[in-house]
């Protein structure tokens, strides 16, 4: 698809009447990776991220949508730490990050993450019970009593059976492997989930499961989720607000219904026209 043009005016402004303060906020990020494709003093660089301004506070699910390569991915792993921005600030709670491992940890406990495939989330060789203590371990979290009750809260709200502790990954179902990665993701009690393509890797008849689970415990719990996905009509079906992006840039963002009746960018038109509903495609 060729690059189309995205004025400034079709920017639609973020909408926080209904949420409160951002636990995480991007402001003018920026990501350039060093490609392996130029000369050795020369390198190739590739502008995978440009002038990212993005906020989400607890209580509200803000979706961002775009097709393969946009960006979307390398935006989530500066949420959650894992990528330095080359440019522009990231605030935890209103404070520019720091770099320390004091830092890090803080961060680590209040932004947790679920990657898009499961089987390569989760440790092959570690029982589920041992999966979900980790966390809470690695943090000095509680007694070994008290760890393990939370262990077992945790499989009771993800919709598993206590059995389910006791056994590998490879013994089950990659719905019910999301739903592991899901508890692990809740295991520290995060204000923010970044669910990066959560569903892409599931069966098409345990998708529509996994996103109820999700926006569920986002209710239940309070939490803020960012929902990632090429998909924009999945993101509609969970998101309070959603951001387009496009060749590493926000081009839209607002509520998910004004996407949807009034998008003001011709690349948002284009995702509505042309991408079909992952729920739609179960149910049919």
């Amino acid at each position: 698809m060729s690059k189309q043009t995205t004025p400034q005016d079709q920017t639609v402004p973020q909408d926080h009447a209904t949420a409160g303060a951002p636990v995480i906020e991007l402001r003018g990020v920026h990501v350039i990776h060093k490609a392996r494709t130029g000369k050795l003093f020369r390198p190739d660089r590739v502008h995978a991220v440009k002038g990212v301004d993005f906020t989400v506070a607890r209580g509200e699910t803000v979706g961002i949508v775009g097709e393969s390569g946009c960006g979307k991915s390398t935006v989530a792993k500066v949420m959650v730490g894992l990528q330095q921005p080359t440019k522009g600030q990231v605030l935890f709670h209103g404070k520019p990050i720091g770099t320390s491992a004091s830092a890090r940890k803080e961060l680590g406990r209040a932004v947790s993450v679920v990657f898009q495939d499961p089987a390569t989330a989760l440790n092959p060789r570690m029982t589920v019970r041992d999966q979900l203590l980790d966390p809470l371990g690695v943090h000095g979290i509680g007694t070994p009593a008290t760890r393990l009750a939370r262990v077992r809260e945790l499989v009771h709200l993800v919709g598993l059976p206590q059995s389910a502790l006791e056994v590998l990954p490879r013994q089950i179902s990659g719905g019910q492997r999301q739903r592991v990665a899901i508890a692990r993701a809740l295991a520290l009690e995060p204000d923010v989930i970044v669910a990066d393509e959560p569903t892409s890797a599931l069966d098409v008849s345990v998708r529509a499961q996994v996103l109820n689970l999700l926006t569920d415990l986002k209710e239940a719990l309070g939490l803020g989720l960012v929902f990632i996905s090429h998909d924009i009509n999945t993101v509609r079906y969970v998101s309070d607000r959603i951001a387009v992006m496009y060749f590493g840039e926000i081009v839209e963002t607002g509520p998910a219904e004004q996407i949807f009746t009034s998008p003001r960018n011709d690349y948002t038109r284009t995702l509505l026209s042309a991408t079909p509903s992952l729920l739609e495609i179960g149910a049919s």
